[in-house]
C-alpha cells in the first residue's frame, strides 16, 4: 500500500513536470509568434533627446488635432504610392532620406496618425528641406520625410489615404509635411482649408533672382540640354522676363500669397527668410518655434556652418561618426548668368517685392 502511494506520488510529480514543460514552450512559441509579427513591437521605446538628430518627426499640438486614427498599421498602398510620387518629384537625396531610414528606435505601431497641423506650403529652392531637417532635431516635431503632393496631386486618394502617410505621434508632439508647390498651386488652399483651416502654414522665402538661377541649376542638372538660363527668362521676340517660365513665376510671392489670403488669415503664416536660415540658423528657427508654440530646444548649439557647402550643417549627432548636412543635390554651384540678364531679373522683380512686404509685413532686404 505504502509503494503504491509512492507511485501514485511520483506519477503526479512526472505529469506536473510535464505540464510546465508544456506550458513554457507554448508561452515561448507565443512570444516568438508575435515578434515575428511585429505585434511585439508595440512596446513603448526610448525617444530621442534634444542633443540628438532626428530622421522621421513631424509639428503641431495633438490635443487640438482633428481626425485622429485608431492604432493601425499603416496603409501598405498607400506608402507606396507616396514613395512613387516622391521619386517623380525630387532628385535622390543621399544620406538617410534616401534609405528612409530613422536614427531613433521609435515603434512604427505606438502613437495614433493626425492629420498635419503645420505645412511647410513653400518655395522651391527657398530652402525648405533644410527647415524641415533642422526642425527635426525638436522631441515634439514628426514630419513626413518625403513630399506627399497630396493636395496638388494626389488628392483624388483622399484626406484617409494623406492622413495615413503621416508618422504616428504622441500626446504633446505635432505631426507636419512639406511640399513646396502648395503655394504656387491655385487649388491647394482651398483643400487644405478643407482638412483644416485652422492649418499653420510656412513660407520659405528667397531673393527670387537668387530662387530662379537656383531652380535652372537643380532642372540643368538633372537636363543636360537645357537651353542658358537667358533664353528662358526672356522672351525672344520682345526681350521682356517670361512670366510664364515657373523658374520666373515662382518668385511672384504676393501673387501667390493673394490666393491663399482667400482662405487663411494673415496670422495663420509664417514666412521665413531663406537668407536667414543659413546666416542665422537658430535666430530664425527661434521664430519658428514660437509660431508653432514649441518650446525653444533648437539652438546655436546644434549648428556649425559648413564652408564647402556655404550653408549651416548640423552638429554630430549622438552615436554618430559624423555630422549631418543636406545631400549633394544641395548647394550646387551655380552657372554663369550675365550680369545684364541678372539685373533684368531685379528691375522686375522690384515692384513685385515691395508689394509681398507690404502683404507680409516683413521687408527682405532683396533689393
Amino acid at each position: 500500500m505504502g509503494c503504491s502511494g509512492c507511485r501514485v506520488r511520483f506519477n503526479f510529480g512526472k505529469l506536473l513536470s510535464r505540464v510546465s514543460v508544456f506550458f513554457t514552450m507554448v508561452l515561448i512559441f507565443t512570444y516568438l509568434f508575435y515578434c515575428l509579427t511585429g505585434l511585439c513591437d508595440s512596446a513603448p521605446r526610448t525617444f530621442y533627446r534634444p542633443q540628438t538628430a532626428v530622421r522621421d518627426c513631424g509639428i503641431l499640438d495633438l490635443r487640438q488635432a482633428p481626425g485622429v486614427v485608431p492604432d493601425a498599421r499603416q496603409n501598405g498602398t498607400a506608402s507606396a504610392d507616396a514613395r512613387q510620387a516622391d521619386a517623380r518629384t525630387q532628385p535622390p537625396q543621399d544620406g538617410e532620406q534616401a534609405r528612409g531610414g530613422s536614427n531613433i528606435p521609435v515603434s512604427n505601431t505606438f502613437g495614433t496618425k493626425r492629420f498635419p497641423q503645420a505645412i511647410i506650403i513653400g518655395v522651391k529652392k527657398g530652402g525648405t528641406r533644410a527647415l524641415l531637417e533642422f526642425l527635426r532635431i525638436h522631441p515634439d516635431v514628426r514630419a513626413f520625410g518625403a513630399e506627399p503632393h497630396f493636395f496638388d496631386r494626389f488628392y483624388d486618394k483622399g484626406l484617409e489615404w494623406y492622413r495615413n502617410l503621416m508618422p504616428r505621434t504622441l500626446d504633446g508632439q505635432i505631426t507636419m509635411e512639406k511640399t513646396p508647390s502648395y503655394f504656387v498651386t491655385k487649388e491647394a488652399p482651398s483643400r487644405i482649408c478643407t482638412m483644416n483651416c485652422q492649418t499653420k502654414l510656412i513660407v520659405v522665402v528667397r531673393d527670387p533672382v537668387t530662387r530662379a538661377v537656383s531652380d535652372y541649376t537643380q532642372t540643368l542638372s538633372k537636363n543636360p540640354g537645357l537651353p542658358s538660363f537667358q533664353n528662358l527668362a526672356l522672351k525672344n521676340s520682345t526681350g521682356l522676363i517670361d512670366t510664364t517660365w515657373s523658374a520666373v513665376r515662382i518668385g511672384l510671392y504676393g501673387k501667390h500669397l493673394e490666393n491663399w489670403l482667400q482662405y487663411f488669415p494673415l496670422s495663420h503664416f509664417l514666412f521665413v527668410s531663406g537668407e536667414r536660415l543659413v546666416s542665422d540658423p537658430a535666430g530664425e528657427m527661434g521664430r519658428v518655434q514660437d509660431f508653432l508654440g514649441l518650446k525653444r530646444v533648437v539652438s546655436d548649439k546644434h549648428f556649425y556652418f559648413n564652408q564647402t557647402k556655404g550653408f549651416p550643417c548640423l552638429k554630430k549627432p549622438e552615436g554618430s561618426s559624423r555630422p549631418r548636412c543636406l545631400g549633394k543635390s544641395k548647394g550646387r554651384p551655380h552657372p554663369q548668368i550675365p550680369s545684364e540678364v541678372l539685373q533684368r531679373l531685379r528691375d522686375f522683380y522690384r515692384p513685385f517685392n515691395h508689394h509681398f512686404y507690404q502683404m507680409s509685413g516683413q521687408d527682405f532686404g532683396w533689393d
